[in-house]
């Protein structure tokens, strides 16, 4: 293996972590709150608008979502970078897969807690806010944490709109070097301190959760 290719392009390697990490953590927040608002819906209220949503997003390419964000907004008249389009289009795939684990996760929380909340004066967005979904997400911990890990690798499709993602400077980097193997090796690296930590993390956390509970 080829260190010189590491030591040497290590800016545009930084700089493609740099993107990686932004995207997915922009894309991880956004899809958090997504899939909670949709995860809502699928229990009470707009219970069909839920549905159709996760059974649209989940069962279309996460490359397809991406290209209606970045080729769709110029019929409006505006344009998006492959950055911009690339970390929504993510958060809005992995929003469908996270809304179909919270609303698990609150069908498993006893419906007497709605009940006797309800009863105490609270209305149903305040017992969802501060009751049921607190202990949903307690109880979805590890598939939550799954999806997290997939949205970070999943965020190699920025490179196909030109998203200054790690795998978009590596494509740079082969093509310079003719090193196709090193030069992805590298970037195998890169994803790896990424995930891990994080895989690490989500079963501390578990544990954690299981001993107080």
């Amino acid at each position: 293996m080829d260190f010189s290719i590491l030591t040497n392009y290590f800016g545009l390697y930084m700089e493609g972590f740099y993107g990686t990490l932004l995207s997915s953590v922009l894309a991880l927040i956004g899809s958090f709150l997504i899939g909670a608002v949709i995860a809502v819906f699928r229990i009470r209220g707009l219970r069909w608008f839920g549905a159709v949503y996760v059974e649209f997003i989940r069962n279309i390419p996460l490359l397809l979502v991406v290209y209606i964000f970045y080729y769709g907004p110029s019929a409006l008249g505006f344009t998006l970078d492959g950055f911009k389009a690339g970390t929504i289009g993510l958060a809005v795939y992995t929003s469908a897969f996270i809304a179909e684990a919270i609303r698990a996760g609150i069908l498993a929380v006893p419906k007497g807690q709605m009940e006797a909340s309800r009863s105490s004066g609270l209305s149903y967005i305040q017992t969802m806010l501060h009751i049921i979904l607190p202990q949903a997400i307690k109880l979805v911990i590890p598939p939550l944490g799954n999806q997290f890990i997939n949205l970070i690798k999943n965020s190699s499709v920025l490179t196909l709109v030109a998203g200054l993602d790690l795998m978009y400077f590596a494509d740079g980097i082969s093509t310079e070097t003719y090193r196709t193997f090193d030069t992805y090796i590298f970037v195998a690296v890169f994803y790896l301190v990424l995930t891990l930590p994080l895989s690490y993390g989500v079963r501390v956390w578990e544990r954690r959760l299981q001993r107080k509970y």
